[in-house]
């Protein structure tokens, strides 16, 4: 199964944020609900074969992971305000190390980008970034994780983390910086075909 994992660097952890105000008020959370929708929405159906970390680190009470399971996934709407409610729901636990179920298929934890990544232990990192290989002249695999920042980079301290992993890539999707979700939607369309 493919992983992603986004991280939100200044996505507010405050649960009481306003699902009438995604941009903001809350670090940009807008961006990593678009990237649940890229993560496993599909026509008519969700992606059951994947699951997604989204790592929020901006205050009030950081690191808070909420990771999406595919397939345990229930009341998962294309919508981003839905999601929103989703996540805030999660948002509403008492977080601590071990993963907390909020609703089925998402759960929630104190875990930061170095737990998260240790927990894949044993798999390929592929780290998306505009100066690696091209996505085309990589071969992909069903057990992947990739990496990549919400509205930013990954910070020096982060890549270093992926530097010093035993079996990492950095992928290129073409030359221009593009939106976290639409870097999603084209890794699907390559690990698709």
């Amino acid at each position: 199964m493919s992983s992603f994992i986004v991280v939100g660097h200044k996505v507010c952890t405050d649960r009481g944020f306003s699902l009438n105000d995604l941009t903001g008020s809350t670090g940009r959370l807008d961006v990593l609900l678009r990237c649940v929708n890229s993560t496993f929405m599909l026509s008519n159906d969700i992606r059951r074969d994947l699951d997604l970390y989204l790592i929020f680190l901006g205050e009030p009470d950081p690191p808070r992971t909420l990771h999406f399971v595919g397939n345990e996934l229930k009341y998962l709407n294309p919508d981003e305000r839905s999601t929103a409610a989703l996540v805030k729901n999660a948002l509403m636990k008492n977080a601590v190390h071990d993963w907390t179920m909020s609703t089925p298929g998402i759960y929630v934890s104190r875990r930061g980008f170095a737990d998260v990544l240790a927990e894949l232990a044993g798999r390929r990192i592929i780290y998306l970034k505009e100066d690696g290989a091209s996505i085309s002249d990589v071969n992909l695999s069903q057990n992947d994780v990739f990496v990549l920042g919400g509205k930013n980079d990954l910070t020096p301290d982060e890549e270093k983390i992926i530097q010093e992993w035993p079996d990492k890539q950095k992928i290129s999707l073409g030359p221009r910086s593009l939106h976290a979700d639409h870097c999603i939607t084209i890794t699907m369309n390559a690990l698709d075909r």
